[in-house]
Parts: structure tokens; C-alpha cells; sequence
């Protein structure tokens, strides 16, 4: 009862929370708002939230890996694959040799496993943090695109040398071959798990939809369960669980494009995974906030175990790494841009905008989720018994760092960011009209074919025949449209907005009406329902493509 009373709590919180940042009028990031919440609740609430740390990594890490390869944008992944990688896998390896040491000479402390450990999971980086402090001044899509590629990558490749470090710490050995050797396999072994097993997946799934038919919760349920099992199936295998779930949320994207889900599935499951999403980064946030008040009680006591000062010397340190990571990042960045985007000549990078993009993209290295996640699977022991070294420490620095880096970057990127522009490749430029127009000129295809089917013998005969002309000159006016701006691009997308917005009134306006006739009671609830739901589809696909 205790655990189910603290879940509902939690999720309470994640819920006023998102009310406190819409509220404020300053613009403060979520992740700080959910931190400081969970840290009141931990003041006044008797309950003492301890987790498991297999379960902990359990229930958060697979999903939130599977949600990101499943939506990230492949084309703009594979546009800009060389600076993803740059940053994804280079930076990881470049800030795990770099701050392992450094952190070793700046902490005797701490041991240099565990140093090379801390800074493994404190290579990955949080675009959904990021996302929240850019919230009310975006950072350019395709900027975005990189960081979430860059994040996708780094999540995957900074947990699996967490997980060799910590294997380090507590054999006592390492070898850099056997290492590399194991890495291949256990990485090889959890992407091709997550390719075989979704595609296994969908490929049953789809002959049981055609001997009975699809039903949206079941199909929901079914991407739910798959990140798991996945993850358990990799880790069960010795392979990597954590690449088994990115390469399974990659694999169920492309089993989305060759198949034929229904409209309303689509809708409800991303309905859901949004939900999902919000409610694990919720939740992470509030469970560090929750560790706070226990771990600032036991600064002194970690303080005296490993030999530091004082809180002064603790908050020196996570101020010096913190610097250090972001150094590295920008050192990195730098070479990394310079090397791919913008060191080839005749590239459509506009060179003036380097030094806002390299900082930038150096300030949107937020510790988050994933960092949180990782460093709480510390071991309590070691293989003999004896206490895993300078636990406390390391979880304390870790989020010290996370706290730190959030608060300098919702200060650092809205400034950095605002009216900043970065140009999309060029082969992206246009593709939204040339789709436009296929996709009608396909629909006119397909509505003529339906015409010429019609026989003049059948009673309603007369009004398909209507019906296809009427649906046939909607989208030859839609062709016309687009067709006649004469190279007007911008005057195109002007008016395509001013259009949309009219409809979204328009149906707003309709929504209304059917409200005031259910209110005077000339509407039942069953047919007001079913009129107010086709609506409310037409005005979220208007606002999604305004928001696109």
C-alpha cells in the first residue's frame, strides 16, 4: 500500500508540475521544477523511496531508449550522420579517458575505475532537458535532429562503458583488448537481438491482424511490451539490453513504414507513448529531488569516509567537473563541426553562424534522465562483501553535476539561442511541396479509378459520382495552389498557414455549436461524442502540421 501511495503521489507531482512551469512568468525549465518538487515532498512525506537498481534501470531505461529510436528522424539522422557520430561516440570515449583521470588526480578518493565509471555516465546527454529549457526559444530543427541523434548514440555507447567500468571496479582487472573484444560482441549481440526479435514481433502480430482484425489497445500494448523484451531477452543472452532496446525502437519504426496501421491506432499509441515519455522523465527528475534532503544529511558523514574538507570542497568539485565536462564538449564540438559541417567548401552551413552553434551545441550538453538512471545502479558491494568505494560520493557528484548543468544551460541557451538560425540541408529544401503534390496527385488517381467503377445502373450512382467530382476538385485546387506561386515559397507557406488557421477556427466555431445543442438538450450524448471526435481529428492533424 505504501508504494502504491507514493506512485500516485509521484505522479501527482508530475502533474502540477507541468501546471507550475505554464504558470510561471518566468520561464523555467521542467526538469528543475521536478527536482525541486520531489525534494519537498522528501522534506514533509515519511515515506523512504529506495529502489533496486536492476529494477530501477528496468523500468526506465528500455522504454525511454526504444521511444528514441522509434521517433527520432532517420533521414536527418542519416543527412548528418557524420557530426552525430563525431559527437555520439567520439566525445563519449574523448570524455571518459579525459575526465576518468581527471577526476581520478581531483579526487584520491576516489578510484580510478570509478572514476573512469562516473564519467562514463556522465557522457550521455538528455534532449528532452534541453527541450524543456528551449521550450519558449527553440533551438533550430535541424540542430535538434543532431543533439537527439547525438543522444540516441551516446545513451547507448556511455552506458555500456559505464557498465565495463563498473566490471573494472569490482574484478579489479582490465584489459583493453578483451574489452574492445567483449564490447563487439555484447553491442553486435544486443543490436541484432532488438533487429531479430522486433521484426519477429511485427511479422506475428500482423498475420494475427488479418485473421482478426486490428484493435488499438492491443497494438498499444504490444509497443509497450517490446522495449522489454528486447532488454531482457539481450540481457538474458549476455548481450547489450540497452542496444536491444534502441535498435528495436529503429526497427519498429521501419515495421511501421511497410505496414498499414490504422489511423486511430497510430493516434491513440502516440497518445500513449507521450504519456509514457512525460511520466518516466517526470518521475526520474522527482526521484532525484527525493535523494537530495537524504544525500545533503550525509555530505558530512561522506565528507569524513573519504577524506574531503568540507561541503565547500564537495561543491568545488562538481562546479570542476562540470566546467571539465563542458570544456571538453566544447574542444570537441569545435573540431567535430569543423571537420564535417563546415569543412568541406561549398557546404550550405552558413560559416557566420559557427561560433553561436558551437557554443550552443556546447551549453546543450545536459546531464539528465540517463545519467540518473545509470548512477543509481551503483552496486551497494563489492564481489567480497565489502562496500562498493566511494558509492556515496560518486552519486553525489553525479548529481550535483546534473543540477548544475541544468541551471547553467536554462540560463546559457535561451540567450545563446534566441533568433538563432541553422540552415537545413539542401536536400531537404522543397521535399514538403513535391510530397504535397504526389500524395494529391495520387489521391486523384485513386478517386478517378473509383469513378470510372461506378455504374450508372446503381441508385446512388448519381451522388458518388458528385461525391468523386466534388473530392477530385478539392485536390486539383489543392495542385493549383501549390503550383502557381511561381517559385514563392515563402508567400506559399504564408498562405498555407493563414488557411489552416481559418479552418482550425472554423472548426473551433463548430465544436461550440455542438456544445450550446448537447447544453439545450437537441443533441443526445452518443451523437455529440461522435461529432465533437471528428473534429477534434481534423483540428489535431491542422495543428500538427502547423507545428511542423
Amino acid at each position: 500500500m505504501q508504494i502504491i501511495t507514493m506512485v500516485l503521489i509521484l505522479l501527482l507531482a508530475v502533474t502540477v508540475s507541468g501546471f507550475i512551469v505554464r504558470l510561471s512568468p518566468v520561464a523555467l525549465p521542467l526538469p528543475l521544477i521536478q527536482i525541486a518538487t520531489g525534494a519537498i515532498i522528501a522534506s514533509f512525506s515519511p515515506f523512504d523511496v529506495s529502489l533496486d537498481p536492476a529494477i530501477f534501470f528496468l523500468l526506465f531505461i528500455p522504454p525511454l531508449l526504444f521511444l528514441d529510436g522509434w521517433r527520432i528522424p532517420k533521414e536527418a539522422f542519416f543527412l548528418d550522420m557524420k557530426p552525430i557520430l563525431m559527437l555520439a561516440i567520439g566525445l563519449v570515449i574523448f570524455t571518459v579517458v579525459g575526465m576518468g583521470f581527471l577526476i581520478d588526480w581531483l579526487i584520491p578518493a576516489i578510484p580510478l575505475p570509478v572514476a573512469f565509471a562516473l564519467a562514463a555516465i556522465l557522457s550521455p546527454t538528455d534532449p528532452v532537458a534541453v527541450s524543456a529549457i528551449a521550450s519558449k526559444t527553440p533551438i533550430p530543427p535541424r540542430l535538434m535532429h543532431i543533439l537527439e541523434g547525438e543522444s540516441l548514440l551516446n545513451d547507448a555507447s556511455g552506458l555500456v562503458c559505464f557498465r565495463f567500468a563498473v566490471l573494472a571496479a569490482l574484478t579489479g582487472s582490465f584489459s583493453l583488448a578483451k574489452a574492445s573484444w567483449t564490447f563487439m560482441l555484447v553491442a553486435g549481440g544486443g543490436a541484432l537481438i532488438g533487429i531479430v526479435l522486433t521484426y519477429t514481433i511485427n511479422l506475428a502480430n500482423r498475420w494475427l491482424i488479418r485473421q482478426t482484425g486490428e484493435e488499438p489497445g492491443v497494438q498499444i500494448m504490444i509497443s509497450l511490451l517490446i522495449p522489454f523484451a528486447a532488454y531482457l531477452t539481450a540481457e538474458h543472452l549476455n548481450a547489450s539490453g540497452i542496444l536491444a532496446a534502441v535498435t528495436a525502437g529503429v526497427t519498429m519504426h521501419y515495421s511501421d513504414l511497410t505496414g498499414h496501421t490504422l489511423a486511430a491506432t497510430r493516434m491513440q499509441r502516440r497518445t500513449v507513448w507521450d504519456t509514457v515519455q512525460m511520466i518516466l522523465n517526470g518521475i526520474m527528475f522527482m526521484l532525484l529531488g527525493l535523494q537530495l534532503p537524504r544525500i545533503l544529511e550525509s555530505i558530512e558523514e561522506i565528507a569524513i569516509d573519504t577524506g574531503i574538507a568540507s561541503l565547500a570542497h564537495l561543491s568545488a568539485y562538481i562546479v570542476c567537473i562540470t566546467f571539465a565536462l563542458t570544456t571538453l564538449r566544447l574542444i570537441w564540438v569545435w573540431a567535430s563541426l569543423k571537420l564535417t559541417l563546415f569543412g568541406k567548401k561549398g557546404n550550405v552551413a552558413d560559416k557566420k553562424s559557427f561560433p553561436r552553434l558551437l557554443l550552443v551545441t556546447a551549453f546543450a550538453g545536459v546531464r539528465g534522465a540517463i545519467t540518473l538512471a545509470g548512477i543509481l545502479t551503483l552496486p551497494l558491494t563489492m564481489l567480497d562483501g565489502t562496500d562498493f568505494p566511494a558509492r556515496d560520493l560518486v552519486i553525489f557528484l553525479a548529481m550535483g553535476v546534473i543540477l548544475l548543468s541544468l541551471i547553467v544551460a536554462s540560463i546559457a541557451l535561451p540567450i545563446l539561442a534566441a533568433g538563432f538560425e541553422f540552415s537545413e540541408p539542401v536536400a531537404q529544401i522543397n521535399k514538403e511541396t513535391v510530397a504535397r503534390n504526389a500524395a494529391a496527385s495520387a489521391a486523384i488517381r485513386r478517386v478517378e479509378d473509383l469513378y470510372r467503377g461506378i455504374s450508372n445502373d446503381q441508385p446512388e450512382s448519381l451522388v458518388q459520382m458528385e461525391a468523386a467530382m466534388h473530392v477530385i476538385e478539392l485536390y486539383r485546387r489543392r495542385l493549383a495552389h501549390g503550383l502557381r506561386q511561381n517559385g514563392s515559397q515563402s508567400h506559399h507557406i504564408r498562405e498555407l498557414d493563414v488557411e489552416r488557421q481559418m479552418r482550425i477556427e472554423a472548426l473551433r466555431a463548430e465544436r461550440d455549436q455542438l456544445y450550446q445543442l448537447r447544453l439545450n438538450r437537441q443533441l443526445d450524448d452518443v451523437l455529440h461524442r461522435q461529432l465533437v471526435h471528428e473534429i477534434d481529428l481534423i483540428e489535431t492533424a491542422l495543428t500538427k502540421q502547423k507545428q511542423h
